[in-house]
């Protein structure tokens, strides 16, 4: 059964998640890459708080493409998200990441953090990134123009389809579905 999660995430929210859970997202998240988790880290690390409005916000590693069709992105596919783990855990400890968006297997230490600090990972199909976009309402870029499709962007989500990869309870989908 697919659960509507109206955004941003609620603490309620966040612990009643578990790996495999079905969703539907609606509302405000950050679209980031590589370059963004380093420069927030950064950002971050000066002003000993997450900067831009990132607390109890929702991550996504998405590779936009331009616009097509009136549509803010042509797609919007999900990037592998271990190679953010070390930015994305010590950004998590400046204020409080609810979740984050990707697709494939994340270390064992994001895994525990995820359990740790009340975190989820949530992940995307690979291949549907053209689907994806049409998940897209708003797309604006509010800080690192210079990186171009890596640049900091508040996104506006409408039932956005994901999946519960790693929940706040230490539940793990890919274990879930190695030992099936």
């Amino acid at each position: 059964m697919t659960r509507p999660i109206n955004l941003p995430f609620t603490e309620g929210d966040l612990r009643s998640l578990r790996a495999g859970d079905e969703l539907r997202l609606s509302g405000p998240a950050f679209m980031v890459r590589d370059a963004t988790c380093m420069r927030l880290l950064q950002e971050a690390r000066s002003q000993q708080a997450l900067p831009y409005g990132l607390s109890a916000s929702l991550l996504c590693y998405i590779g936009p493409t331009p616009s097509v069709a009136g549509r803010p992105h042509g797609a919007a596919g999900p990037t592998t998200a271990r190679r953010m783990d070390r930015a994305t855990i010590e950004l998590a400890r400046f204020g409080g990441l609810a979740a984050t968006f990707g697709k494939g297997e994340r270390s064992e230490e994001f895994r525990q953090a995820c359990a740790g600090q009340g975190m989820v990972y949530l992940v995307g199909i690979g291949g549907a990134a053209a689907l994806a976009a049409t998940h897209i309402t708003a797309s604006e870029v509010i800080a690192y123009p210079e990186l171009g499709p890596e640049a900091l962007r508040r996104i506006e989500l409408d039932e956005f389809p994901a999946f519960v990869a790693y929940d706040t309870c230490g539940g793990d989908l890919y274990q879930e579905v190695r030992d099936a």
